[in-house]
């Protein structure tokens, strides 16, 4: 069989370009940077093919044969067998979010089902069926801003990922917006309100709060932030860790307009990076304004309960100038996951989760400053992630990988102020015995 079906049309295709090999093709590209052949070994029969990729893909390491207490936000988390089950069934799996208005009533009502668990989950009147990860909803929600309110900056603290804010900077780039960064407390890790204060006017928009932060640490002065955002008319964007909202209160408590956060912790697994999933919600004036589609509930012809496409400003529906967003592709399946990891959770499931979470970070924090030079970096309360301060964050973590765990995240790339510092991570698949582990081995290490 020819899997190649151009073959047979080479010499033809090359008469047509009057051409008289396929190297004149290439004629523009530098001789130096050309390589002649591949190289390439012969080739392999399928079952020495499936041989050698199993050779290759056993030298990863699963967090269940390494355990992980990587910190920064994505991290490992039990996943019910139930929620795959669900979400493979084939009306559901597929990575295409469809937006015709035609779309199935059960995939309608899935995401109808989704946003009234994030409106529950944010204490918001409306969310939208998804965006694509975290860091686009923080981008979208500035853009959101600016259209309410025609301002042109936003401030951000730098308490939030290095990356977060790399993006958010490129989706205001074009709408003219600019980005104001207001340091963080050195001694508590949380937005320092006296120099927040000092950038405030009526030229804001909006300033962005994460809680918990990048450092894990949870802003409590939230309603002495909330009083100096409305004395400017500005807007109070809140980003959240989805699973911190079991045993905190949710943002619509202190008065966020909008809210954002990553919700891959819902039910996705890590996928090397992939598959997240961008939450957003707001209050109900700002309908008008929200990126992305709104699933809404009615009533058809014959008086029967309807699920239908309710808002979607695309560029397709609207003037290019008033259009919010194209969302679509790959989220559908993401908020659908989140939606059965909820539900079988339900409310009580997730402050139980929640709890064990906290309480597995206060048991790592506890156990490991015990140990002679390992210092908490922040005085603050910490959900499940914490910064510590080490002698030598390099040779804690080749250490600890040499015993096969993976350690926390270095912060000086980000923040030269934190050398030595790590960002460690737990969840409710980190055990007393690895705790136990991990002292132990770093008590050896200086």
């Amino acid at each position: 069989m020819n899997f190649i079906p151009n073959v047979s049309s080479k010499q033809e295709l090359l008469e047509e370009l009057h051409l008289q090999s396929i190297d004149e093709l290439f004629v523009d590209v530098p001789h130096q940077i050309r390589i002649k052949n591949l190289n390439l070994p012969p080739g392999l029969n399928q079952q020495e093919t499936e041989e050698k990729l199993k050779k290759i893909a056993n030298k990863n390491k699963p967090c269940s044969m390494m355990p992980s207490f990587l910190g920064g936000g994505i991290k490992h988390h039990y996943i019910p067998a139930a929620v795959k089950t669900i979400v493979s069934r084939s009306e559901f799996y597929t990575a295409y979010t469809p937006y015709q208005p035609e779309a199935s009533q059960g995939f309608l009502q899935a995401m109808f089902e989704y946003q009234s668990m994030i409106c529950e989950l944010t204490g918001m009147d409306v969310a939208n069926a998804s965006l694509y990860d975290g860091a686009t909803a923080l981008g979208e929600a500035a853009l959101m801003c600016s259209r309410i309110n025609n301002k042109k900056t936003f401030l951000v603290p730098t308490n939030v990922s290095w990356d977060k804010r790399c993006v958010l900077r490129n989706y205001t780039k074009g709408a003219g917006i600019t980005i104001k960064e207001i340091p963080y407390d050195q001694k508590t890790g949380k937005i320092n309100l006296n120099i927040l204060a000092q950038h405030l006017d009526q030229t804001v928009c909006g300033v962005y709060l994460e809680n918990p932060n990048f450092f894990g640490v949870f802003e409590d002065d939230v309603e002495h932030l909330y009083s100096l955002i409305k004395e400017n008319n500005a807007l109070f964007v809140v980003g959240v860790d989805p699973i911190s909202l079991g045993i905190v209160k949710n943002p619509g408590e202190y008065h966020a307009d909008i809210v954002i956060g990553e919700g891959r912790n819902l039910g996705n697994s890590l996928d090397f990076g992939g598959s997240s999933l961008g939450i957003f919600a707001c209050k109900k004036e700002y309908v008008r304004q929200l990126p992305g589609r709104i699933i809404g509930l009615t009533t058809d012809a014959q008086g029967k309960r309807a699920f239908c496409m309710t808002l979607q400003t695309r560029e397709q529906h609207i003037r290019r100038s008033k259009a919010t967003s194209n969302i679509c592709t790959n989220e559908g399946l993401c908020a659908l996951t989140a939606t059965v990891y909820l539900g079988l959770l339900g409310g009580t499931g997730l402050e139980k989760l929640s709890r064990i979470n906290h309480k597995k970070a206060v048991d790592f924090c506890t156990t490991v400053t015990k140990i002679p030079g390992f210092h908490q970096e922040f005085q603050a309360a910490y959900f499940n992630e914490i910064v510590l301060r080490t002698p030598d964050a390099r040779k804690v973590n080749y250490t600890l990988f040499k015993h096969g765990i993976h350690g926390g995240l270095p912060l000086e790339t980000m923040y030269p102020e934190l050398k030595n510092c790590l960002l460690f991570g737990v969840t409710e698949l980190t055990t007393s015995e690895d705790i136990d582990h991990v002292s132990k081995i770093l008590s050896e290490v200086f």
